[in-house]
């Protein structure tokens, strides 16, 4: 066990002398006894992802990719630290974790650090499965406005620009601990024009690329040089003037804006509106489709004059048969080849000089509206169907939704292997059924050196959305488990967002984020548009854990330590699936705290008789099972805070017992959310208000700040939503 800490502590240093002695990758200088490492965090860095390398050969062709440093910077330096071995050390530690989890307890009492709320107009939006931006310049710190370099996050308002409305928006000073108006805004301009899908970085955050349509219903590729102003708002943008692609790349004072026409080799154009720019930071390259289903590919972009690649088989027009709207493509660098989908549901692999592969058809709803995700070290592409044309779901009543697994080296007409994750519409119906979006991937499949975790996907395209369980074990799916139900209609949901954070109060937790369009189950979403996180931290082997922490177990149930003498086991134990149930993990106790739910339980009710098993939510957090049928008291009583802890109720025969802090929260959104972007992971000691989620709402709220009915961009907090 020792010799294996010391191995990945020392896989950690490495990285970070990659990091710190390589400033010329980041494109910035290193100062003092710490780099600085920019970390920016859009929509393309849950697209590429990477397990880690399980060969010299794998990590040659992941390693040239500043991607993959950045991934293993954000999910794996913080935890590569060696633990304690001896007894006193590992009773410390238990004693540290513990106090930990009475924080964690003081800390759910009071109002959580860091919500803010801003207007971005009148029916502004990110969009539905749009994502914000941010950007962090040091990985290890939260930098607010007073900073050389702030931490700041874009977002798109979805609405056309005007003197009076800008286009795009960016905030800093964003952390409640950074005093003053939190947040800043930063920028703000009028581009003259509607962004409808989602912005990326350069590799610096100097720079940012992004599509928007102009009046004549043409898209256009847009590069933007920044200036912070803080003179700049929502509703009194800056005004900028594009300039030549010569001007641009020589812009001597920011701001400053170019733009690129959508165009086939016969100069028409076309509107993009689907979608978004994939940056190569190695190649100085842009990949986007347009709505004429050809794709594009530009180079230089951010380091030299924009140009469009016209030449060598480029643009392509992935399906010339039958040409569909394209979706956003990702650039694999291992192997050299981008990989799209379009809304005719068809998955594209576009050689280096244009070449073609088309898969069969995988999706026969909605069409392939998100972006494939590419695991570029397993060499494996994941699709998301709405409807997988059969009828072999809800007993032949349906078709399925599904999510495939091809090779990046697919053949024609290759289909690869298929999880069913709910039910579609039946094939051929209208109206379609919802589309699916993006899952997302664990921290146990990107830590593993064989494609091997948990897939997190919205599915049920058909009906009200349900989150799902994908386990996969070296690339190939198992058995799917069904988790909560998040809507009590037929609602879209949108992509999955997973975050480790190793800095969390009470030890490292990891978080799925997601939301339902209408109807959220949680009561405080009032059936409305809701946005919710669930708790699905891995079980860890040779872990000590301490009393009150929770994982996510491979039933989708959660399990809640009550009792800790040391480590948990070498391998994962039998987990109970019954509420209440206990599990002996070596020299760890784990309670089952029931199917991971995004029910809120009903509040304790006096004079009320209660059967045995029902629960409810206390004043301290956690849900508390009755395991002893009896009628509650005329005043409520003092739960026992404590995991495992039993409470008598009354003068009768009621008793709770606390199976632990529940472990969802949930938040209304007007209309559902865009797809949503995590923020640092800074231990809460430094900076209060850090790691944070960003989305913004899909419809106009009532209350947006100091604003109403209006589109509203939303800091909230990771562990609680509020």
């Amino acid at each position: 066990m020792r010799s294996n800490q010391l191995r990945l502590l020392w896989f950690g240093v490495s990285v970070l002398g990659v990091l710190a002695s390589s400033p010329a990758l980041f494109g910035q200088g290193s100062s003092g006894k710490e780099a600085t490492i920019p970390v920016p965090n859009d929509w393309s860095h849950r697209s590429l992802i990477f397990s880690r390398p399980a060969t010299t050969e794998q990590a040659q062709r992941v390693q040239r990719d500043p991607r993959y440093w950045q991934q293993r910077y954000r999910g794996q330096l913080p935890v590569m630290l060696p633990a304690a071995q001896s007894r006193e050390a590992l009773a410390s530690q238990l004693r540290k974790n513990n106090e930990d989890v009475k924080d964690l307890r003081e800390r759910r009492r009071r109002k959580p650090e860091g919500l803010w709320e801003q207007s971005l107009g009148s029916g502004g939006s990110v969009g539905a499965g749009n994502y914000p931006a941010k950007f962090s310049f040091l990985g290890t710190t939260a930098n607010c406005g007073s900073a050389a370099q702030p931490d700041f996050v874009i977002y798109s308002t979805g609405l056309e620009g005007s003197i009076s409305q800008a286009s795009i928006v960016a905030y800093d000073n964003l952390y409640s601990g950074c005093g003053g108006t939190v947040p800043s805004g930063y920028w703000a301009y009028n581009t003259s024009g509607q962004i409808l899908t989602s912005p990326v970085y350069s590799l610096d955050g100097t720079q940012v690329a992004f599509v928007q349509t102009n009046a004549g219903d043409e898209g256009n590729l847009v590069l933007l040089k920044w200036a912070a102003s803080a003179g700049e708002s929502v509703g009194s943008p800056t005004t900028l003037v594009p300039e030549s692609a010569a001007l641009y790349a020589a812009c001597p004072t920011a701001p400053c804006m170019t733009t690129a026409l959508l165009t086939d080799p016969l100069d028409t154009p076309a509107n993009d509106t689907t979608s978004s720019v994939y940056y190569d930071y190695k190649g100085d390259a842009a990949y986007v489709g347009d709505n004429h289903g050809w794709l594009h590919k530009f180079n230089p972009v951010f380091k030299g004059q924009l140009t469009e690649v016209t030449t060598g088989g480029w643009p392509v027009q992935v399906n010339p048969t039958n040409p569909n709207p394209v979706a956003s493509p990702v650039y694999d660098g291992a192997s050299g080849n981008v990989f799209v989908g379009d809304l005719g549901g068809f998955l594209y692999r576009v050689s280096p000089t244009g070449g073609v592969t088309i898969s069969g058809q995988l999706d026969h709803g909605t069409g392939i509206v998100d972006s494939p995700e590419v695991d570029s070290t397993a060499g494996l592409v994941y699709v998301f169907a709405s409807s997988d044309g059969t009828a072999n779901c809800d007993g032949g009543a349906t078709a399925c939704t599904a999510v495939y697994v091809l090779s990046t080296a697919f053949i024609t007409g290759a289909v690869g292997s298929k999880a069913v994750v709910g039910d579609s519409v039946a094939y051929g119906s209208t109206p379609n059924p919802s589309p699916l979006y993006d899952g997302d991937f664990d921290s146990t499949y990107k830590n593993s050196v064989n494609a091997t975790g948990n897939l997190y996907v919205c599915g049920n395209t058909g009906g009200p959305p349900i989150l799902y369980q994908v386990p996969i074990t070296a690339g190939v799916f198992g058995t799917v488990n069904s988790g909560p139900v998040l809507s009590n209609t037929t609602t879209p949901c949108s992509p999955v967002t997973d975050i480790l954070n190793p800095n969390a109060t009470g030890g490292a937790t990891e978080w799925i984020f997601e939301s339902a369009q209408a109807e959220g189950v949680s009561s405080g979403c009032a059936a409305g548009g809701c946005i919710f996180n669930f708790k699905v931290t891995p079980w860890q082997p040779s872990t000590a854990y301490a009393v009150g922490q929770e994982v996510l177990d491979s039933h989708f149930q959660i399990q809640v330590v009550v009792l800790a003498l040391g480590t948990s086991g070498a391998t994962a134990p039998t987990w109970s699936t019954t509420v209440g149930g206990i599990t002996p993990d070596n020299e760890v106790f784990w309670l089952d705290q029931g199917v991971q739910s995004a029910f809120t339980p009903a509040a304790w009710v006096k004079d009320n008789a209660y059967n045995k098993g029902a629960l409810i939510l206390d004043p301290n957090n956690n849900i508390e099972l009755v395991t002893t049928a009896g009628t509650s008291g005329g005043t409520i009583p003092t739960f026992n805070p404590t995991a495992g802890g039993a409470t008598h109720d009354g003068t009768g025969t009621l008793v709770w017992t606390n199976v632990g802090a529940i472990a969802t929260a949930a938040l209304a959104a007007a209309g559902g959310t865009s797809a949503i972007i995590i923020d640092n992971m800074v231990g809460s000691g430094t900076l209060a208000g850090t790691s944070q989620v960003y989305f913004s709402t899909l419809s106009n709220q009532t209350t947006c700040g100091t604003s109403s009915s209006v589109g509203c961009a939303v800091q909230a907090s990771q562990s609680a939503l509020q």
